[in-house]
Formats: C-alpha cells, structure tokens, sequence
C-alpha cells in the first residue's frame, strides 16, 4: 500500500494524471485510431530560422567630416579628417593627462609652409574652469618658459592657439618632454602642470604635410 501511495505522488508531482475505475469494472482493450489514407498529410513545421537576418557587412569606408588616426608616432598620433576633395588635412595629437590619469588638455599641432615667422602652429584645449587671465605657459626640458593668451572658449573648453618658431620646433625635436601650465579659477593660488611627452615628436613632425592656406 506504502508502495503505491509513493509511486501516485510522484506521479502527481510530474503533473500526471491519474485515471479512476469502479470497482469490478471490465477493462476494455484499447483500439487503434484509424488512419484515413486519403487524408492530406500534415506539414512540416516552419524554418524557426527563416526570417532571422544574419546582417550584412558594414563598409569600412570612412564618412567626409569623420576624425580618424592614421599613423602613431610614440607619444603623438596623426589625426586626419576626411574631406570632401583634395587631401585630408591632419595634425599631430596628444591627449594630455594629470597625475591620475585624468584626461585634463589636449594639443594638435601642425607644421605650417616654410617663410613665415611661425613654422609650426598649435590648437591647445584647457577645461572651462581655467583661469583665463592667468593664461598658459610652455616650457621644454626646464628651459625658460613662454606665456600664451587664449583665443575663445566654446563648450568643450577654452582654446589657445599658438605659433612656434624654427627654433623653439627644433627644442620640441631635441628634447624630452614639455610642461604646459593653467591656474584653475577656483583656485588660483594653485596651478596645474600637465607633462607633454615628446616622444615620437621628431617622426610625427617630418611626416606631416604643412597646412595650406
């Protein structure tokens, strides 16, 4: 009795049901369905996988107006932007970082043509909370330092745009590593000195083409 209690609750549990018969009820002999052979037979489900898209590949090509990296110069990359016609204009870039990695400034420089009194030109990006009329100031290797006022601010920051001589481009070249200095204006007893490696400089420089007017 144990026995059969065990096995009907195990059934119920797989969500079986249980059939009752009377006592002393005849068990009748199960009957084959009859199969009409006439009958269209039924058709095979449908591919679940039919009208999955598998995608197709997305052209590589870059946009007009799209930034992209072409080379890497150690420390500095060689970012271009796709033009319309004629060459893409492009720069040397650095992103500029504090102590703790933090992305603070960034500086895209680029050789301009020979004859002028600058050789080479430079954007320079700060955070809008600099002390504006504190300026920035640049210096190599610990050598003396120049100040530069900045030209505009927009939302991604305020922008400083300078020139470089043959002979400060040629201390970019011969050196080891730059200091870019802003005053926070939150701050300004305080001052923050991001490094500017000059690694790779000598290569990114030669390489790229001067800016045509």
């Amino acid at each position: 009795m144990l026995k059969h209690l065990k096995l009907i609750a195990t059934l119920a549990l797989l969500g079986t049901a249980l059939p009752t018969f009377a006592q002393d009820a005849e068990v009748e002999t199960p009957v084959a369905p009859v199969v009409d052979e006439a009958a269209p037979a039924e058709e095979a489900p449908a591919d679940p996988a039919a009208d999955l898209s598998l995608g197709t590949p997305v052209d590589g090509e870059i946009q007009v107006g799209e930034p992209y990296i072409r080379e890497e110069f150690g420390d500095w990359v060689l970012r271009c932007l796709r033009a319309p016609d004629g060459p893409d204009p492009c720069h040397l870039y650095q992103l500029l970082l504090d102590d703790e990695e933090n992305a603070v400034a960034e500086i895209s420089l680029f050789p301009l043509p020979a004859g002028g009194q600058a050789a080479a030109g430079a954007a320079i990006v700060v955070p809008l909370e600099t002390l504006l009329t504190e300026q920035l100031t640049i210096s190599v290797d610990g050598q003396a330092p120049r100040r530069y006022p900045f030209t505009f601010c927009n939302r991604a920051g305020c922008v400083s745009r300078v020139g470089f001589t043959a002979d400060e481009v040629n201390q970019f070249k011969r050196g080891a590593r730059a200091n870019l200095r802003i005053v926070p204006a939150a701050a300004p007893d305080q001052e923050v000195v991001l490094d500017i490696s000059l690694i790779g400089f000598t290569a990114g420089y030669d390489g790229t083409d001067p800016v045509q007017e």
